[in-house]
């Protein structure tokens, strides 16, 4: 997980949006392919699984064009877009339901003083992308969906406590008890490749 601005900062000219809101298929075609690759990324980082991300960036594309007569340049295009693929995650993985939409307890990881500070953990910590891959998807998906929205994304918690339908000191909590798993989880991996770099041949 690259702490970085989120990959969704793209922008359209106003005369794509122009020709997309009078039902232009071409000017929607070019909408879809600037945002199919970060709208893949966030939503397989909050599901899971590969399906599902697929639909969700089907579906999240479908109410794009459905609503773009709507936009009105607010707010920036690419964080309309980058909402609305949010919430139809946090949609499906309600509708879901079961342990989908779970996240960490306050008894399930014990907290240090320097987990409870809201910065991102130090790149170091994570040895490779597939490590990384495997220790995200071993946190419950809620609590993984709060440490993508707040460190990739750039969301704040009062953003992520209405965006999830909770209270900004449990998107406060799930990032400081997500960093910390992520810590327990990546330090073997880190510890291992270590090993492997410093044994002589």
């Amino acid at each position: 997980m690259n702490v970085s601005a989120s990959n969704f900062q793209i922008e359209i000219p106003e005369t794509v949006l122009a020709r997309a809101r009078r039902g232009d298929n071409a000017a929607f075609e070019t909408i879809y392919r600037a945002f199919e690759r970060p709208a893949y990324t966030l939503a397989l980082r909050m599901s899971g699984d590969r399906d599902d991300a697929c639909e969700i960036v089907h579906d999240a594309m479908l109410r794009v064009l459905q609503r773009i007569a709507q936009f009105r340049g607010e707010s920036p295009f690419w964080g309309w877009v980058r909402q609305i693929v949010a919430n139809e995650a946090l949609m499906r993985m309600r509708r879901n339901g079961g342990r989908v939409f779970e996240s960490i307890d306050a008894e399930s990881v014990e907290l240090h003083s320097n987990d409870l500070r809201v910065e991102p953990p130090s790149t170091s910590i994570w040895p490779d992308a597939r490590g990384l891959d495997h220790a995200l998807n071993a946190l419950p998906s809620l609590t993984r969906s709060v440490l993508w929205l707040y460190h990739v994304e750039g969301y704040t918690h009062p953003e992520i406590a209405e965006m999830t339908g909770k209270t900004v000191s449990f998107s406060k909590s799930q990032v400081a008890r997500g960093t910390a798993r992520l810590r327990t989880l990546l330090d073997p991996l880190k510890e291992a490749a270590s090993c492997l770099m410093t044994t002589p041949p």
